[in-house]
């Protein structure tokens, strides 16, 4: 467990890992993750191979390898969202007001679950 010294304060989380080590595009990075797990869900809950995962989305098996893995670079958020749509799952966009303390406003995925869904 790290410790706590004056050039290593512990800090409350953000609830974003990529926001709390400064990464760039924070919360499009932590959507991208979200979306690939919603995908590999999904594929776990089929019992799909990667094999037959690949055939179904139209990429190759390496490339599902890859997403599973969540090495996400290939990948942008619209071919993500084809993904998850070619899995039967309906993806919204909403666009609201910044919430007060934000400087800029925020991405982030939210889950519906529907009864029966796999």
């Amino acid at each position: 467990m790290p410790r706590r010294t004056p050039d290593n304060p512990i800090r409350k989380s953000s609830g974003n890992v990529f926001e709390d080590l400064r990464l760039p595009k924070a919360g499009e990075t932590l959507a991208k993750a979200e979306i690939a797990r919603h995908i590999a869900s999904i594929i776990s809950k089929r019992g799909l191979t990667q094999s037959e995962a690949s055939k179904l989305l139209g990429i190759d098996q390496p490339k599902v390898s890859a997403l599973l893995r969540g090495q996400l670079s290939g990948f942008s958020t619209e071919r993500l969202f084809r993904l998850v749509t070619t899995l039967g799952r309906d993806v919204e966009i909403s666009i609201a007001p910044k919430a007060s303390g934000h400087a800029h406003g925020e991405i982030r995925v939210l889950k519906k679950v529907a009864a029966g869904a796999a």
